[in-house]
């Protein structure tokens, strides 16, 4: 069965447009115009993932995830129209899965709802296996990486990053010191053939870097090769 995603936005403009472009891309979608109306429906039959706007009347998305986060762990989305730094860490201490600014590309929300579902589908198969040992975790000097439970810690302090962030920093971490190129972590992040330019894996890495020197303002392992690509230097 083909995955079902929900979109919750209170611009019926935005549903029709992305509920087309999913459709095409073979996804099921359910659409909803208000957090209050969504709710009920979310938790009555959960999509496979949805995909939420913050700024909603009567109930916006912030308070919605709230209340799903109560009973529910489908993966969520946020759509917000101003790139608020605020609304972004608390959406994902709040337990969303990634976050993405308007005006935005289709094709990069359908890239990030891959990429979502893909991780959401081996988290389960390993679940679902009680023999199979859980994914190592990765230990580089400072950093301690726990894909199993998608969490990531710099000196023993927690580091929130969405799931598109993670998958770029893992495959940094897995082997410190080498290079990998943007195309190589565009096919990390993006697979699926999904295009996404070079200045979208940039934005990634600056958005790590912000992150990681909320919790150490030295913090200077994921290094740039101008022209090159980045490299993960093990402290």
């Amino acid at each position: 069965m083909s995955p079902t995603i929900a979109l919750v936005d209170d611009d019926r403009n935005i549903l029709t447009s992305v509920s087309i472009a999913l459709q095409s891309e073979g996804f099921s979608v359910r659409v909803y115009s208000d957090g209050e109306a969504a709710l009920k429906a979310l938790l009555d039959n959960p999509p496979d993932l949805a995909v939420l706007d913050i700024k909603m009347p009567r109930m916006d998305g912030m308070e919605l995830l709230r209340r799903l986060r109560e009973k529910s762990s489908i993966p969520t989305i946020f759509l917000t129209s101003k790139d608020d730094e605020l609304d972004e860490a608390l959406g994902l201490a709040m337990g969303a899965d990634d976050y993405i600014t308007k005006p935005f590309s289709q094709r990069l929300l359908i890239a990030r709802i891959r990429a979502i579902l893909r991780r959401t589908e081996a988290r389960a198969e390993i679940e679902g296996q009680p023999d199979t040992p859980p994914a190592e975790k990765i230990v580089r000097g400072r950093l301690e990486m726990d894909p199993a439970r998608h969490r990531v810690q710099w000196n023993g302090q927690d580091v929130t990053l969405t799931v598109t962030e993670f998958l770029i920093l893992e495959a940094l971490a897995q082997r410190p010191g080498f290079v990998k190129s943007r195309d190589q972590l565009m096919d990390t992040a993006y697979q699926d053939d999904v295009y996404v330019d070079d200045r979208t894996i940039d934005s990634h890495i600056k958005r790590l870097r912000r992150k990681f020197r909320q919790v150490d303002g030295e913090f200077k392992a994921i290094e740039t090769l101008y022209g090159v690509g980045y490299r993960f230097a093990e402290e």
